[in-house]
């Protein structure tokens, strides 16, 4: 099962630069085994007000009691609070993510939530919406999609900017009866799923 977790550093007052790096590095190389352990599989950084130090994360676990193990095994757990949402398979989502190269284009997660009460228009949507969303998969924009507590949808997509992203957003066949709420994600140093840079 897959989680996106929402991770809130607050280093005490007092702590050195020295202690903040090394315990860095720790997360840094504990982020690279789950990596390898195919347990974390993406890392961002959402927008951040000043002194804010917060990153969201693509975890895979059995359930939520190994989720918490592996979290609380991270070297930043000590000054860090989490915020844990269960992702389940969506039926429009296109499987994994093809990795992305740095600077490509940049990445977007939209919560997409009813307006009102699921209507029937919005329910006779439902093939028209599985075929675009096969289509934006297939364009690299749609990169993965899950359901999310509360009869929402979450989606990460890719885009060169929010105009672009709003343009394909304004495009799926539920649009008119859906409500959204996008928002931008920057690289994280970390991200297992970027591939290098080529030379």
């Amino acid at each position: 099962m897959e989680y996106l977790v929402t991770m809130t550093t607050h280093v005490p007052e007092g702590t050195s630069p020295e202690a903040v790096d090394e315990i860095r590095a720790r997360e840094a190389a504990n982020s690279l085994g789950l990596a390898e352990a195919r347990q974390l599989l993406r890392l961002w950084r959402p927008p951040l007000k000043p002194g804010e130090w917060r990153t969201l994360g693509l975890f895979v676990a059995p359930d939520a009691v190994r989720l918490e193990e592996i979290l609380s095994a991270m070297p930043l757990r000590v000054w860090r609070s989490d915020v844990v949402m269960p992702l389940t398979p969506h039926p429009n989502d296109p499987g994994p993510a093809v990795p992305r190269a740095p600077g490509a284009t940049k990445e977007f997660l939209v919560t997409f939530a009813p307006k009102d009460a699921p209507s029937q228009a919005l329910k006779d949507a439902t093939a028209a919406e599985a075929a675009r969303a096969k289509e934006l998969a297939g364009a690299g924009r749609l990169v993965r999609l899950w359901q999310i507590p509360g009869d929402q949808a979450l989606g990460l997509w890719r885009a060169r900017d929010t105009a672009e992203l709003q343009t394909i957003l304004d495009s799926l066949p539920q649009a008119p009866w859906l409500s959204t709420e996008t928002t931008p994600l920057s690289e994280h140093p970390n991200d297992p799923g970027l591939v290098p840079a080529q030379d």
